[in-house]
């Protein structure tokens, strides 16, 4: 599931993505990418993580520009390996909350919300 809303008056952004839409395909195309999706948690924030940077730059802004994420994890032991990738791409160190989740759509292990400013 990926998800994007723009409110022009605040510059605000919002975005939701996961590994996998909703038809189960990889959403991996977002970034311009052709690839099977990975199983474990370090491959699928990666790939989150490259989403979320694609659908930044198509609202011209981009991963410096995020002041708050929510990250879900079905599993919390998969933290640590989580937050070794997350850490990668928002060096920043952007306002975050993280929560176990009984299930994420199409089985995914991880989702990030994100919000930027431009």
């Amino acid at each position: 599931m990926h998800d994007l809303i723009i409110h022009l008056r605040s510059m605000h952004y919002r975005t939701i993505t996961t590994v996998l839409d909703l038809t189960s395909s990889p959403i991996n195309q977002i970034a311009g990418e052709e690839r099977s999706i990975v199983s474990d948690i370090a491959g699928q924030t990666e790939q989150v993580c490259k989403n979320i940077k694609a659908i930044l730059k198509k609202a011209e802004t981009s991963m410096d520009n995020v002041v708050k994420t929510t990250c879900f994890l079905t599993d919390m032991k998969d933290f640590a390996a989580f937050n070794e990738v997350y850490a990668k791409h928002f060096p920043g160190k952007p306002a975050r909350s993280c929560f176990a989740v009984k299930d994420l759509p199409a089985g995914a292990l991880c989702e990030i919300e994100v919000i930027a400013v431009k």
